[in-house]
């Protein structure tokens, strides 16, 4: 039936450079198909991935061989024939997870196979055979090449598409021994596979980016705000640097007298005079320990007023925001009562020009009604008269 694929994943590909073998490089631009292979004729399984028609995995699983796991999304396997390592950057922990446990059974599978094919070569040889080829094993010395010793830490990085781990450990170094005495030493410092980020992960990207925007404008805010405060404390940081010298000088101070108590009491016996001057240096180191624990008293209270002192210009802000508040609805107010005694002024010219429109018309109409009086007292007259 020949070579036939029997499982594959999707993940981005990287190989160790092969000048520097200290990065990763990577081989593929996006994720490409990883599948698994087994030859029935030679009874091997194999690890092929195809970036258009160029083969970037051609690796051929034996029993020495370990699959390392070295994040949540990465993967790495050495392969000793090909002199290199290969790294494997999935989407998620699970398709990691499947691979590296298909990865291990088919080890187990191959480990199986090459046992059965070494009992096969042993059962077909002669004991004639065996004992020829012992002879020749004895007579020829054996040199075993020198293991080197691989020493590459771990390096954990995250990026915004998950978490990725590039670095070989000696458990991902494989092959026979043989062939691992000719490996040369592996990276230790291989940059961050960048697998394709998922559809989950791009609105946190952007959610974390407008927080960090904002909360930057609001640090800028502070740094303004706090500006004054910090004028402030100058003087008392200064007080702390100077009391800090004064207690580093007491602390010398009681270490040289206590020194010198000491070679006091070494030099001489116990005589009066070594008596008093210890009695002396004794009480100047209680004075001096008293004065420490004042300092350090005073020390506490400067930064009890410190934090005080935040606490005040938290609440500062917080007045003058609303302070602020209330100068805009004032102006608005105001806007809005200029607006109402413009709206009055004319209501009043109106009303005067009406009044004195009202009073033209009572006059007009008064010169009328005398007019209509007099009219009507000729009428009468003339009725009067004519009657007579």
């Amino acid at each position: 039936m020949g070579e036939q694929p029997i499982f594959s994943t999707r993940a981005h590909v990287f190989q160790i450079d092969p000048t520097t073998k200290k990065n990763w490089v990577p081989t593929s631009k996006h994720a490409v198909t990883v599948s698994y292979f087994y030859d029935s004729t030679r009874n091997v399984y194999r690890i092929i991935s195809l970036d258009g028609s160029k083969a970037i995995i051609n690796s051929t699983i034996t029993p020495n061989m370990t699959f390392t796991k070295t994040s949540q999304k990465f993967g790495q396997w050495a392969d000793s024939r090909a002199n290199t390592v290969y790294g494997l950057g999935f989407s998620s922990e699970n398709h990691l997870l499947k691979f590296a446990e298909k990865f291990a059974e088919f080890k187990e599978a191959a480990r199986l196979a090459k046992e059965k094919s070494q009992e096969k070569m042993e059962l077909t040889s002669t004991p004639s055979q065996v004992t020829a080829l012992k002879k020749n094993m004895l007579s020829v010395p054996h040199k075993v090449p020198p293991r080197v010793p691989l020493r590459v830490p771990v390096k954990k990085k995250e990026s915004a598409t998950g978490d990725l781990q590039s670095p070989l450990t000696p458990e991902s170094i494989n092959g026979t021994d043989d062939e691992r005495g000719t490996t040369p030493e592996m990276p230790q410092h291989p940059p961050e596979p960048r697998p394709e980020p998922s559809q989950n992960q791009l609105p946190f990207s952007h959610s974390s980016s407008s927080i960090n925007k904002h909360w930057e404008a609001e640090l800028a805010a502070l740094k303004g705000n706090n500006a004054k405060l910090t004028a402030a404390l100058l003087e008392s940081t200064a007080n702390v640097k100077q009391w800090k010298q004064q207690l580093a000088a007491y602390q010398e101070e009681a270490e040289r007298l206590h020194k010198r108590v000491t070679e006091l009491e070494c030099v001489s016996g116990q005589t009066p005079v070594i008596k008093s001057q210890k009695t002396e240096l004794n009480q100047t180191i209680e004075e001096l320990e008293s004065a420490l624990k004042a300092k350090e008293e005073e020390l506490e209270r400067l930064k009890e007023e410190v934090e005080s002192g935040n606490e005040f210009q938290t609440q500062k802000e917080s007045l003058t925001h609303k302070l602020q508040e209330t100068e805009e609805r004032n102006q608005t107010l105001e806007a809005q009562l200029g607006q109402l005694e413009l709206h009055l002024e004319g209501s009043q010219l109106e009303s005067e020009a009406f009044r004195k429109s009202l009073r033209s018309l009572l006059e007009l109409l008064d010169g009328k009604i005398f007019e209509l009086t007099e009219l009507r007292d000729s009428l009468a007259r003339l009725i009067e008269d004519s009657s007579s």
